[in-house]
């Protein structure tokens, strides 16, 4: 009786660790689409522009898809702090995958989410935009010094745009 469970244990050992052993280097590994430094450089410096254009200076970050900044650019004239917030809205709508104008409302003081306002390097304000390529995001940028939120997201998508035909691909 022991040595016929014996080796059923043997059987159902092997039948659980063959699909381990036997699997392919595609099922080991992972592939995914990212940012070039000069892609997320391109956006940026067209984010700017947007700005600029309207007479605004800000601050502009783009993240790559792991949350490492890939470029971070202050106007001559932004505030000293425009720099952090664009960082800390990129790395909210990358980690949240949305826009942080979406979040806005959700973790507004009295709803459910509003605890969420309590975490560490986030900011749940306008202005943090996700990049996305062929339906993956491979990024975020976030927008610090115009007056309004509003504007900060609509540098970012201006930002987005000049890119948009190498996103798409």
């Amino acid at each position: 009786m022991y040595r016929t469970l014996f080796f059923q244990a043997i059987a159902l050992t092997f039948l659980l660790l063959s699909p381990i052993k036997n699997a392919s280097a595609e099922e080991k590994l992972l592939s995914y689409k990212t940012m070039s430094a000069d892609l997320a450089l391109k956006a940026a410096t067209a984010a700017m522009k947007s700005c600029r254009e309207q007479g605004y200076q800000v601050s502009v970050a783009v993240v790559e898809r792991g949350g490492a900044t890939q470029v971070i650019l202050r106007d001559d004239l932004a505030g000293i702090l425009t720099p952090d917030v664009a960082i800390r809205k990129a790395m909210t709508a990358l980690n949240f995958k949305t826009s942080t104008q979406d979040l806005v409302e959700p973790t507004s003081s009295g709803r459910p989410a509003s605890g969420l306002r309590q975490l560490p390097g986030t900011i749940f304000v306008g202005g943090g935009i996700r990049i996305e390529a062929g339906g993956v995001t491979v990024g975020a940028m976030g927008i610090s010094g115009a007056p309004d939120p509003d504007i900060d997201d609509a540098c970012a998508l201006a930002g987005i745009e000049a890119v948009v035909d190498i996103l798409d691909f």
